[in-house]
């Protein structure tokens, strides 16, 4: 496939590393040519200074077929005009990262469609969901759902209380119900680790699982977690992101929003009618004592600034929060802040990407999540008929070793996958994969 992408910020950096390990022709395009000089010198990837909305660049760009023109740009009226032109001058299928709500309405997306975008991107409002659907599962740091829910991913981090500690994925098959859920990957010591029925678990794991919803108490029982309902929650940063939390979470919490821009907290007070908004300093901590941080159940720290969040989460953390929500942008900070203490962590430009690259790869693939903390993908794949997969048990067909089969549905019914487990035809199947085993694994599913 081949691949341009307009835009050498952190998103499009982002997906071009994901793609870059697979076998895709990809080029860059940027104004701003030491944006572009650190992609050359680490990528496999080619460069293009200049603007993405110059017809006679994108026409020297596209003198070649072009399946994918994917605009994520700091601009949105960019990567709308880029995404059209792209279209016009022959790209078979365009996305547009946008920063309007309102174009995501169903009639404006049939309109757009219709100019020639195939596909809106919205990074803050994919990061305000995943922070909602773990206010939602507040039992674990990341959360995701497969075949309309039946399935799940879990991840939770192992402490001195967690009864599996020191045991070995062999006994605990033994001593519990471990039919319905299956680890897929542990992160130990900044190293990922595809579990084999020896590895055993030790303290301060981070356990990547694969449930179905009725395999998930069991599994909370193992971990020795507990999850909650979110009844108080505090936010910090009246950004997009906080903002929507904030008008979902309204109708069944008690929600607080702290923002240091007065005029912008008038502004949320306006909309946000059951939020009791709060203009003041996130990092002040007897703010947060006066606001009854103490008896929060969850904290969310949604600012622009990476270091205030993670900060802020600390405090809270540490003033009796019983979980906590950090957004990091800077991802070198990303490892720092999980080894730290806060519960979760999200990126929305990591999530943007992630949400993009599943445009790019095998037909097959209907949901992709990247895990940054892991360094790996999740994948769900719809197995076509003959598939290499099909051909065998999975203990017998020689799948990668960077790679594991955490379980599928099979005509609506989910199931955890064995080494004795046969995947059949027409079977949705979740799959955990370090990136180096991604072209590997797809090739299974063709």
């Amino acid at each position: 496939m081949r691949i341009i992408i307009a835009g050498a910020g952190e998103v499009g950096t982002h997906l071009a590393k994901m793609l870059s390990n697979e076998n895709h022709e990809i080029l860059i395009i940027d104004p701003d040519e030491e944006r572009l000089k650190p992609i050359d010198s680490t990528l496999d990837v080619l460069t293009l200074h200049g603007s993405a909305t110059s017809v006679s660049l994108l026409q020297n760009a596209m003198k070649k077929k072009t399946d994918l023109f994917i605009a994520v740009t700091h601009s949105e009226d960019t990567n709308i005009t880029a995404s059209i032109l792209a279209r016009r001058l022959g790209a078979i299928k365009t996305i547009a990262r946008i920063d309007n709500l309102e174009y995501l309405n169903r009639e404006n997306e049939e309109f757009f469609k219709s100019l020639g975008i195939d596909s809106l991107i919205y990074p803050e409002l994919i990061a305000a969901r995943e922070v909602l659907m773990l206010l939602h599962e507040t039992g674990t740091t990341d959360f995701m759902e497969f075949s309309g829910g039946q399935l799940v991913m879990y991840v939770q981090k192992l402490d001195e209380k967690a009864p599996i500690l020191n045991k070995s994925l062999k006994e605990i098959a033994k001593l519990y119900k471990t039919d319905q859920y299956r680890a897929i990957a542990i992160k130990r010591n900044e190293k990922t680790i595809i579990p084999s029925a020896e590895e055993v678990f030790q303290p301060g794991d981070v356990v990547y699982l694969i449930s179905t919803r009725e395999g998930i108490d069991e599994m909370m029982k193992t971990s020795g977690k507990e999850s909650f309902e979110a009844k108080s929650i505090m936010i910090v940063g009246g950004s997009r992101i906080g903002k929507h939390v904030a008008l979902h979470m309204q109708k069944t919490s008690a929600v607080k929003l702290i923002d240091s821009d007065y005029e912008k907290c008038q502004a949320l007070a306006e909309l946000l009618e059951q939020t009791l908004i709060i203009n003041g300093d996130c990092r002040d901590a007897d703010l947060l004592s006066r606001e009854g941080i103490g008896n929060m159940d969850c904290f969310v720290a949604v600012t622009g600034n990476s270091e205030t969040n993670i900060l802020s989460c600390l405090l809270a953390k540490k003033m009796g929060v019983k979980k906590t929500i950090a957004e990091v942008e800077n991802t070198e900070y990303i490892h720092l802040a999980e080894n730290i203490g806060i519960d979760t962590i999200i990126n929305k430009k990591i999530a943007a990407a992630s949400r993009i690259f599943r445009y790019t790869t095998n037909p097959n693939v209907t949901q992709v999540k990247y895990i940054a903390g892991a360094e790996g993908e999740v994948v769900e794949f719809i197995v076509p008929v003959n598939a290499r997969i099909t051909k065998g048990t999975l203990r017998s067909i020689d799948f990668p070793d960077e790679a594991i089969v955490g379980g599928g549905t099979r005509d609506g019914v989910p199931f955890i996958a064995t080494g004795d487990t046969i995947i059949k035809a027409n079977d949705r199947v979740v799959v955990f994969t370090l990136p180096s085993a991604f072209e590997k694994v797809s090739k299974f599913f063709i």
